[in-house]
């Protein structure tokens, strides 16, 4: 068992970082970490660090998610739908969901969405859809969207996410140039994006294709 009370240090450590939104502190003091991560690493979930999950991919450390969930409520509500790329552990895909909003996920690796969708259903969480899919073109399908979180990093923003924001909407990013990644979250007035930076980070690149469970193999 983890006590709550390391739930509890790992957000007055966010806290002291800088994170100032109490909604996020709250959603991310309710979301058991230890949970979607391997037994063995329960007891590393709540430090400072990202952790590996399997399949070369990782869960972000909590200052991440936690300033990536800051930024898009920035002066403003909760979105009421929000587009994940990258569901991974699914942990930033609960935290979203404690926060009120309605979640679109999408992973490109079928194992970790299917543990990931098994995860949610037995924590209690029903607003979630989950999608097996390459995450780099959207889910035009279920747009539009009050905001987009992107969990890998990428060389810029892509150009089909923003015909999937409704106007006064926002995407977040972590972004890679050349060997540095930094956050970054671009505020959408329907034409054109006001971009800000967040600060250094460290993320897995987005691969686009998906991968055959069976297989392997990235395809197109």
């Amino acid at each position: 068992m983890i006590s709550p009370r390391t739930r509890g240090r790992m957000v007055a450590r966010l806290r002291a970082e800088g994170i100032r939104d109490e909604r996020v502190l709250d959603a991310m003091n309710r979301v058991p970490r230890h949970h979607f991560v391997a037994q063995a690493l329960a007891g590393r979930a709540y430090e400072p660090v990202s952790l590996p999950i399997g399949y070369g991919q990782t869960i972000s450390q909590p200052w991440s998610v936690a300033r990536m969930m800051e930024a898009i409520l920035q002066d403003r509500e909760v979105p009421q739908r929000v587009l994940e790329i990258g569901t991974g552990s699914a942990y930033q895909t609960a935290v979203l969901a404690e926060l009120g909003a309605e979640v679109f996920s999408m992973e490109r690796i079928g194992a970790l969405q299917e543990t990931a969708r098994a995860l949610l259903t037995r924590l209690g969480y029903r607003r979630v859809h989950l999608h097996h899919g390459d995450g780099s073109g959207g889910w035009p399908e279920k747009a539009p969207f009050d905001a987009i979180v992107i969990t890998a990093a990428v060389p810029c923003a892509l150009a089909p996410l923003y015909r999937q924001l409704r106007a006064g909407s926002s995407l977040v990013m972590p972004v890679e140039e050349g060997e540095k990644q930094h956050l970054q979250v671009s505020y959408w007035d329907g034409s054109q994006a006001r971009v800000v930076p967040l600060g250094p980070c460290l993320f897995v690149p987005l691969l686009a294709g998906t991968i055959s469970v069976v297989s392997g193999e990235c395809g197109g």
